[in-house]
């Protein structure tokens, strides 16, 4: 399976990036995108394993797909005593998963860096009949004006070099609809709470195919 290296962001990612996001109250935010899940779960972009502490205990196998190398070491070892966690390499665009063969799939912090139509569509393959996609994304500005224009030139500049292929300001909410999903519960925020930056819009929620 190939894999994508992005040594630096990643240590920078597990060093600082995600006691940030904890401090901030991220682990709530991961708790709630996955709450009420059960049976089998993939999760795209697993990253360092935060996310897996919060899966109820109904949810039996979680396959976690993460194609970073220094990432998934840091996932394995956070999975070290959760028995349910399945940790691939691989791809968001090729899920080393069977068709409709899982009741949810869940993308946290990860449709910022990939090609958003492959990812959406390898979900809608692997989920069930009435599966669930879950989501916790940073995004694009929610309204026209200033700040998605900033968006945009970052996006377009230093933005995806600087973060490992990061982009702020995504039409996030929008690809889910265009790939076929229809959004059940959405939830708008800033992230931190009260900042402005240009990375702060943010969404949590549910959608079905």
């Amino acid at each position: 399976m190939e894999s994508v290296s992005h040594p630096l962001f990643a240590r920078f990612y597990t060093r600082l990036v995600v006691p940030a996001i904890a401090r901030s109250g991220g682990a709530e935010l991961r708790r709630r995108v996955v709450a009420g899940l059960a049976g089998a779960v993939v999760e795209v972009g697993a990253g360092d394993g935060a996310s897996f502490e919060h899966y109820p205990a109904e949810v039996r196998r979680i396959v976690a797909v993460e194609p970073e190398p220094y990432l998934r070491e840091r996932a394995a070892a956070a999975a070290a005593d959760d028995s349910r966690v399945e940790l691939r390499d691989g791809l968001a665009s090729r899920l080393p998963v069977e068709d409709g063969s899982v009741d949810a799939v869940v993308f946290s912090l990860v449709l910022c860096s990939v090609d958003q139509a492959e990812a959406l569509a390898e979900a809608r393959r692997v989920l069930r009949p009435g599966g669930e996609l879950r989501f916790l994304e940073h995004v694009q500005a929610q309204r026209p004006g200033a700040m998605r224009r900033l968006q945009q030139l970052l996006d377009a500049t230093v933005w995806p070099r600087l973060f490992g292929g990061c982009h702020c300001g995504r039409d996030t909410v929008g690809a889910i609809e265009r790939a076929g999903f229809t959004i059940t519960e959405l939830d708008r925020f800033a992230f931190p709470e009260g900042a402005r930056g240009p990375e702060a819009a943010a969404v949590l929620g549910r959608a079905v195919a």
